[in-house]
């Protein structure tokens, strides 16, 4: 188990004063599934009124609106929080046939749909069938995921928050956003349950590493479900353990932005974006 201590840090320049702005914040640590949150404080500013709810993902939302002429705005999570790695020899596996039962499949229906943005192209679906059709859904689940990142060069810049799986596969690049929608497209195209995960990671390792604190990252990685929820870190080629930290779960990006929001007036706006992760074991 580990303890984290995390600033993370949304930093708004507007080109000129805007009038108002009107913002979400998906940035308050979950709860469950091998992960505690101890402590958590958001500070804006210019400070304001907020409105706090639980999203249809179960993720924590700070809605709030800024109602005079500013020229920047920032938004400061800070958080403690306890991880843990969850023992797979619990989990419970599932075959194809239980996958296929149909009321299996109601259940897991928003997990199962794609959209436009995790939707793959043909042959991105035959690699997943190429493992699927020798390998039960877990182990078949790892084996995609590593195949598709085997294709996929990882390189900041070449995507937006927008690119969808299938643009991302063309051009073979992308950062941790592109590869797990990818990922999450592939798996539900042979009827894996998927979600889309959005955190915080830790790229350390070493116990030695207790008190010192490290430019975090955020990140994206996938889980799905093959008889109980398996969390696995596709850009890394690596299961999830006790150095990420889960901010919400959906079914693409676009359910767990850490923000987002529209503003009026102000012309274009610069956003600086910065992590600090300070591991107290």
């Amino acid at each position: 188990m580990s303890r984290y201590e995390v600033v993370h840090t949304n930093a708004f320049r507007y080109q000129a004063p805007v009038r108002a702005s009107y913002n979400e914040a998906r940035m308050t640590p979950s709860q469950g599934r091998g992960q505690r949150l101890i402590d958590f404080e958001l500070d804006i500013d210019p400070a304001t009124s907020r409105y706090e709810y639980t999203d249809y993902w179960g993720t924590r939302v700070t809605s709030f609106e800024v109602l005079r002429p500013h020229s920047q705005l920032s938004i400061v999570g800070r958080s403690v929080v306890e991880t843990a790695v969850i023992d797979i020899a619990q989990r419970s596996d599932a075959t194809w046939g239980d996958l296929r039962d149909e009321a299996q499949r109601d259940r897991m229906s928003g997990y199962l749909m794609t959209s436009a943005a995790t939707e793959v192209p043909g042959e991105v679906c035959e690699v997943a069938r190429s493992y699927a059709d020798v390998e039960e859904p877990d182990s078949a689940a790892v084996s995609i995921s590593l195949a598709l990142r085997d294709e996929m060069e990882y390189v900041p810049g070449v995507t937006t928050a927008h690119t969808l799986a299938t643009e991302a596969w063309h051009v073979r690049k992308g950062v941790c956003q592109d590869i797990a929608q990818l990922t999450v497209g592939a798996l539900r195209s042979v009827g894996i349950p998927a979600l889309y995960v959005s955190g915080y990671y830790d790229p350390r390792d070493g116990a030695d590493l207790d008190g010192a604190t490290v430019i975090g990252q955020s990140h994206a990685w996938v889980e799905w479900w093959a008889g109980s929820w398996r969390a696995f870190d596709p850009t890394n080629r690596a299961p999830v353990g006790d150095r990420y930290i889960v901010i919400g779960r959906g079914r693409e990006y676009a359910d767990v932005p850490p923000f987002k929001g529209v503003y009026t007036g102000g012309g274009t706006s610069a956003l600086d974006v910065s992590v600090a992760m300070t591991r107290r074991n």
